[in-house]
């Protein structure tokens, strides 16, 4: 079975892999677009009636992923999240998108006991600044930019909806949340233009509709997972699936490797090699569960309450690293 491919803006290479295998009684071809969006390739894979169902529903998949990232973004100066920044204790009405997915973030800051932490910005540049310099950020900015952090000093209110940052200098960082969301929103779109067998991935992160045509769900294929994880998403529907870990990202330095995943606690990049996976119901839950295990590592806490969450199913194992040559 072939795939259409179709490229609406510049293409790059898919992280992930997606097994398709279509029955003969299928309703439609599957199509698939790639776009850059929030720096990185976005995916979507759909099977529609026709090619041009397919390049509609596209760019309307396409266009939200922009919108959202333009309102979430702690890269681009006129994001609501930066203006929020240049705002500290105010309120500061803000659009519903933003609202939910700090609300979703606090959540599970709380649930993880901080080990995921919205307000972790101040902290992730200085190791923006280590990864391109090759140097650890000095501990004395370190100490200053975790004075900053602190997700229970983030107020919210929904009436308006207005979020308060309580502390000058807060930044907030939705990369280990917003992503997801994007994701499942890229989905909930399409749905709207009457396309729900589809999947939209990027950067470890994926998420999918109804099953393709003569299967019972999307196989994802998870190396390294427990064996009820690998086959929870060999036959994936109307769930997400997110990957966090401390090998894509780093600085090496005196031969400790220092991820891009900051522990929101001590303010230094994960030195582990594990891998977290998390299935659920939506993708922002999922990406900020995996961020949060990533940050937990093998030391998960028995009884802790981001894995009693609804739909929740989540694996965590080493990731193996390339041996020298002999």
């Amino acid at each position: 079975m072939s795939v259409s491919r179709h490229y609406l803006y510049p293409l790059c290479v898919a992280l992930l892999f997606v097994v398709f295998r279509a029955g003969a009684d299928e309703p439609g071809k599957p199509h698939e677009f790639v776009a850059v969006h929030m720096g990185m390739p976005v995916r979507i894979v759909m099977y529609t009636p026709d090619e041009p169902t397919a390049r509609l529903a596209a760019r309307a998949a396409f266009t939200r992923v922009a919108a959202l990232d333009a309102i979430m973004s702690d890269y681009r100066p006129d994001s609501e999240v930066r203006r929020l920044a240049r705002r500290p204790r105010e309120w500061v009405t803000v659009s519903a998108e933003l609202f939910e997915v700090v609300r979703r973030a606090v959540d599970i800051a709380r649930a993880s006991d901080g080990a995921f932490d919205p307000t972790i910005g101040p902290v992730v540049a200085l190791w923006r600044d280590a990864r391109r310099t090759g140097r650890l950020p000095d501990p004395a900015a370190i100490h200053a930019a975790r004075a900053l952090v602190g997700w229970h000093h983030i107020g919210l209110d929904a009436s308006r909806p207005a979020i308060r940052l309580a502390v000058p200098g807060m930044l907030l960082d939705l990369g280990g949340i917003a992503k997801g969301y994007i994701l499942q929103d890229a989905l909930r779109t399409l749905r709207t233009t009457g396309v729900f067998r589809a999947l939209v991935e990027a950067g470890g992160d994926i998420v999918v509709g109804d099953a393709p045509p003569g299967r019972e769900g999307w196989h994802i294929d998870t190396p390294g997972s427990n064996a009820a994880f690998a086959a929870r998403a060999a036959r994936l529907t109307n769930a997400a699936l997110a990957t966090s870990g401390a090998t894509a990202q780093f600085v090496e330095v005196e031969g400790i490797r220092y991820s891009h995943v900051v522990d929101p606690r001590t303010g230094l990049g994960v030195t582990h090699d594990l891998i977290a996976r998390v299935i659920a119901d939506d993708g922002g839950t999922a990406d900020a569960i995996a961020t949060a295990l990533s940050v937990l590592g093998g030391e998960v806490p028995p009884g802790l309450a981001l894995l009693r969450l609804r739909g929740v199913v989540a694996s965590v194992h080493r990731e193996p690293r390339p041996r020298a040559g002999r």
